[in-house]
């Protein structure tokens, strides 16, 4: 009931208004100048108690930050730079008890309905995030603390080498204390393992050999063994070099904390690996080789599922209607394919244009380091292209940097999907853009540009950074990371490039453009058929393979990405659909009054939503752009 408090400002309007009628029945004029003194106290009333309000979140958001060293680290801050997360279930729960409180405690000493309408935003995401973590309590055992996609032990080392930044001598003493205490955090998550096996909930068969992979990569070359320095070891060497370089440390200091590290990585990090290894290697023997989803796996399969879908796309909207969105979607999508089709001119089925565009050559970079670095400029070029034309489409611009990079190789697979790590909010860290390339076959050339703009601009990096970047919101809103919000703007930013001079210039790259949104409708389908439906894995090959040109290591690297992953493939098109459905009623609502970048800027201004909440703020955006114009 408490979203009814947001009209309060119609009731001060029609306050406003009495005193005319009033004046009009020759009325004292003391009358309005009483009525009007009171609604000025009342807007001041709200500017106080928002005020108050975002102050405390300030102060909470800080509290909270401290159960996450990691998380200030991403944010370039120094704080606890020796300390790993605890990933305990203790830890968990208590950070939950936590938010329980914060919330009460919010509830207690603020009054919502003297909030202006942004602070309440702010408030029920607040309570939006805990009711979110509370929910998934029950479900503790049923996520795979070490799968192919996201496990630590390849966060780790990517999050020391990329960063934990080393500028003076304290920082690399922080880093070898980190080196250290990798070992507790991962049998913290060891034990997590353990207890879901127990529960006869494991991941499939690929995952674990993965994770085994990924483990021994880490842990290979010196001074591990005879090999080529390690990533890590080579990592640690530079950063002691470069403080000796830069005049921070003697050489002779540098040679010691050298040794540091190298005795963290020996006495520490390999025993933890070896121990994710002999816990992986335990685990194949009852993996499933063909899996299906968590709706038949796992004991509470089908709440689980319920549960990701939810938290994934922030609706109501159930795995039937997710999987026949996605079937309305995919055929819709295959006539516009058939219409690049006749563009180009080729015979043929679809089924038969998919296949001739799979097998073109003239689609690839060389499986080359000279083809790899070809991708990373020609990404780069078509990214520099859109920063010109930003300030025509974005009121709200980017102040951080935006590089792409190759992933490191101990975390490289053949044809999985790119990502973004943001960049600091002051800037001081660029935005990275991850791209997969140790088989180039799995990268064509159709679908680089659309990715560009979904990772880079005007997708992830644009919406991440200015998130970072906003004033006048509180610091909490900054950081928050809502899936359908956050992935829905990629794959729009994707549509929205269209829109832009210098894109998607050729059939082909048209081609690339629907085909990457073919991807994220096919997703819908597979998600929910494997998690709720009972499809295998080679059945949602299958379905991905007869409507798409998607190469099939990247094919299979998508399906297993899903199986460990439910209901987070689903978020993507469900956003991208909200956005232009916003887009579409601010246009018919507005008129000739539209404006593409306000309307931008109020999709992006408030930070990652929900998509109940950002509604609501573009419908804010709507009636305020309408009393200005009339």
């Amino acid at each position: 009931m408490r979203f009814m408090s947001a009209r309060k400002p119609l009731v001060i309007a029609l306050a406003l208004a009495l005193p005319f009628a009033l004046v009009a029945c020759k009325q004292p004029a003391a009358n309005a100048a009483s009525t009007g003194a009171a609604a000025t106290a009342a807007t001041s009333d709200q500017e106080d108690e928002s005020a108050r309000l975002n102050a405390w979140f300030d102060r909470k958001y800080e509290e909270q930050l401290r159960f996450t060293p990691i998380q200030l680290t991403f944010l370039g801050r120094k704080e606890l730079y020796d300390q790993i997360d605890d990933m305990s279930e203790a830890g968990l729960r208590k950070q939950l008890a936590w938010q329980a409180a914060s919330v009460e405690e919010m509830e207690a000493g603020f009054d919502y309905d003297k909030l202006d309408p942004e602070a309440q935003l702010s408030w029920d995401l607040w309570k939006k995030q805990y009711e979110s973590a509370r929910d998934g309590l029950p479900f503790l055992l049923d996520g795979y603390p070490f799968d192919q996609m996201n496990g630590m032990q390849s966060q780790a080392p990517m999050f020391m080498i990329n960063f934990h930044k080393v500028d003076e001598e304290s920082d690399y003493v922080a880093y070898v204390s980190r080196l250290r205490k990798l070992g507790t955090a991962f049998d913290q998550l060891l034990e997590q393992g353990r207890a879901s096996s127990a529960k006869d909930i494991r991941p499939p068969k690929f995952a674990y050999e993965g994770v085994i992979d990924q483990s021994r990569k880490v842990i290979s070359g010196a001074p591990f063994d005879d090999g080529t320095d390690s990533a890590l070891w080579a990592d640690a060497q530079a950063k002691a070099d470069a403080l000796a370089k830069d005049g921070k440390i003697t050489v002779e200091r540098a040679a010691e904390l050298k040794e540091d590290a190298r005795k963290a990585l020996l006495e520490d990090v390999k025993p933890a690996y070896e121990r994710i290894i002999a816990f992986a290697e335990s685990e194949l023997p009852k993996a499933a080789v063909n899996p299906t989803g968590v709706g038949q796996t796992h004991p509470d399969g089908p709440a689980y599922y319920a549960y990701q879908l939810k938290r994934n796309t922030s609706t109501d909207m159930t795995a039937e209607q997710i999987h026949e969105l996605g079937l309305s979607e995919v055929k819709r999508l295959r006539g516009e394919l058939e219409k690049v089709q006749a563009q180009i001119g080729f015979e043929g089925d679809l089924q038969a244009f998919f296949k001739h565009m799979q097998d073109d050559p003239a689609r690839l970079f060389p499986n080359t380091d000279a083809g790899r670095q070809a991708y990373i400029d020609e990404a780069t070029e078509v990214i520099d292209n859109i920063k010109q034309h930003l300030p025509e489409y974005f009121g709200l611009l980017p102040k951080a940097d935006l590089v792409v990079k190759r992933v490191e190789a101990f975390r490289e697979q053949d044809g999985a999907a790119q990502h973004y790590y943001p960049g600091t909010p002051d800037g001081s860290r660029p935005g990275i853009y991850y791209a997969h390339l140790s088989d180039m076959n799995a990268m064509p050339k159709t679908e680089l540009e659309v990715i560009a703009y979904h990772e880079g601009l005007p997708g992830h990096h644009m919406q991440i950074s200015i998130a970072q970047e906003l004033k006048g919101i509180p610091r909490f809103r900054t950081q928050a990371r809502t899936t359908a919000y956050s992935e829905g703007w990629g794959l729009y930013a994707e549509w929205l490039a269209k829109e832009m001079p210098g894109t998607y210039e050729d059939p082909y790259s048209e081609y690339g453009r629907l085909m990457s949104e073919m991807w994220r409708a096919i997703r819908l389908v597979v998600d929910t058929g494997m998690h709720a439906k009972g499809w295998t894995e080679q059945q949602a090959v299958d379905y991905f393979r007869a409507n798409s040109s998607v190469p099939d290591a990247a094919i299979r690297s998508e399906i297993q990405r899903y199986l460990v992953y439910p209901g987070q493939a689903t978020a993507y098109k469900v956003g991208m659909i909200r956005i232009q459905e916003l887009r579409r009623k601010a246009e018919s609502e507005l008129g000739e009054g539209f404006d593409i970048r306000g309307f931008h800027d109020a999709v992006l201004g408030g930070g990652a939503l929900p998509l109940d909440l950002l509604e609501r703020r573009v419908d804010g955006w709507i009636a305020k752009q309408k009393k200005t114009t009339a």
